[in-house]
């Protein structure tokens, strides 16, 4: 039915537009179904109902179109222009195919070949270097802790100097520490890698900031007004920065065990007290020039005297001021030297071993290394010679100054105070009294008497102790007094 409907009408199909005419019931479900809705309707509605429906259904379908092409047009023109470019791309993709099988067997041998060249059953070069550089590439924080290791330490010197220096020098921050300890870590590097150009160049810089620490730490030593705490903390820190300082031992092994650090620390302290005396200066050029005048008037004493001559009373003034300095000066520097360098801890066991009968000697020699026969090692205990060399500054200067004193009473009261100074250093077993038997000079013997001037002053002095004794209740039976000696 619906094939006799499809020719009945065909002779009224457009064949202007051949691309809009509809094909046949057989090939076309869609002309099908409509052919067989036609059979069902009547005459009237296909004149009067149907070609609304038609319109209807056109126009619904044309606003569809446009909708779908709203949307969808970018699709479609992409669709369009891949359509008009499929005609070239197969052709590419074969020859790229090919290509890609021409190379499958080079890509075999290249595989074949890698697989040879990094193979892990014999030693490799390529491959310990690969792992070299992935070490260093999981270590690079570790590295770069470490070359920050000179700059920390370097910066840790500088500001316990720096703040060494704020506090007027009497007070040494305890930053020396923390850079002693970055020091010693670097150190523990360097015997862990002491093949690493790396911890070489770190030890080597630390090595500067080393020296750095040991000449802040001497210039420390020289300050004013040390304290025990701080130079017991800056020798302690020495110990550590030069240890072979104090692998210098004195003659015998018998010393102190102080190495060379016990004359380091004197020579410093001597240092400040030859800086401050110094600062004399002014007075004793004044004194030098009663001393010229004293020997002027010495030469014209047959003519007419000289009235310049003052008695010596700026050079009373400059001596009172120099034992006063030297007597406030030589007993810390005493005191703290006894107190910093203590026996050897292996000295005292060997004495409480020897009080309990063990063979001290026999265990030493047997413990010990023996030291090498070194005669510039074998050096007296510092604090030995060092009192005479305080002492010898002081007498040299008396035996220059005093002469220009002419007054009884000034030159009295500058020989007590000269005793005073010797009893003060006498506690810690350093009494120079019996130096002023050497004070008297040439002149003074000449004029007769002075010769024995000490010998009052020391009685004097003794009869003024023994008031004081009797007073505080505090004189012992055994105590020393300072006798005469023979005439």
């Amino acid at each position: 039915m619906t094939d006799y409907l499809y020719d009945l009408l065909a002779p009224h199909f457009s064949p202007a537009n051949a691309a809009s005419t509809p094909l046949g019931p057989d090939n076309d479900m869609t002309t099908a179904q409509y052919l067989n809705r036609l059979s069902t309707l009547s005459l009237d509605a296909l004149e009067t109902t149907e070609p609304q429906s038609l319109a209807q259904s056109s126009h619904s379908t044309l606003l569809s179109l446009q909708a779908l092409s709203n949307r969808s047009h970018k699709a479609f023109i992409t669709s369009a222009d891949n359509l008009s470019q499929l005609r070239t791309s197969i052709p590419q993709l074969t020859r790229n195919t090919q290509n890609l099988r021409d190379a499958i067997p080079k890509l075999d041998e290249e595989a074949v070949r890698f697989s040879t060249k990094y193979s892990r059953a014999a030693e490799n070069p390529s491959l310990e270097r690969r792992k070299k550089v992935m070490q260093l590439a999981r270590n690079v924080d570790r590295l770069s802790d470490i070359l920050e290791l000179p700059s920390l330490l370097s910066t840790a010197v500088s500001s316990a100097a720096a703040s060494s220096v704020a506090a007027g020098g009497t007070s040494f921050s305890t930053t020396y520490s923390s850079a002693l300890d970055l020091y010693a870590h670097i150190k523990r590097l360097q015997t862990l890698y002491p093949d690493s150009p790396l911890v070489k160049d770190v030890a080597s810089q630390a090595e500067d900031a080393m020296k750095e620490m040991t000449t802040n730490l001497v210039a420390g030593l020289r300050t004013q007004n040390l304290r025990l705490a701080a130079a017991m903390r800056m020798v302690g820190w020495l110990r550590r920065v030069a240890p072979e300082l104090e692998g210098l031992h004195s003659d015998g092994g018998t010393g102190t065990g102080e190495g060379a650090l016990g004359a380091l620390f004197l020579v410093c302290r001597l240092a400040n007290l030859v800086s401050t005396l110094e600062a004399l200066d002014p007075l004793r050029e004044l004194a030098d020039q009663e001393t010229q005048r004293r020997t002027r008037n010495t030469d014209q004493k047959e003519g007419t005297p000289n009235s310049s001559w003052s008695h010596g009373h700026q050079t009373e003034k400059f001596l009172k001021r120099y034992i006063e300095i030297f007597r406030e000066q030589s007993f810390p520097i005493v005191s703290l030297y006894k107190n910093i360098f203590t026996p050897d801890q292996a000295e005292s066991e060997s004495v409480i071993a020897g009080l309990r009968g063990i063979d001290v000697r026999v265990k030493t020699s047997s413990s010990q290394p023996t030291r090498m026969d070194d005669p510039l090692q074998c050096l007296p205990a510092a604090l030995a010679t060092f009192p005479m060399h305080l002492v010898q500054l002081l007498t040299d200067t008396l035996r220059t100054y005093l002469p220009n004193v002419q007054d009884k009473s000034s030159r009295e009261s500058l020989l007590t105070q000269v005793l005073y100074c010797a009893a003060s250093l006498g506690r810690l077993g350093g009494d120079f009294s019996m130096i002023l038997t050497e004070m008297s000079t040439a002149e003074d013997e000449h004029e007769g008497g002075a010769a024995y001037e000490w010998e009052e002053v020391t009685r004097k002095h003794r009869a003024l102790a023994g008031r004081l004794e009797q007073l505080t209740g505090t004189a012992s039976k055994g105590a020393t007094r300072v006798t005469s000696p023979p005439h």
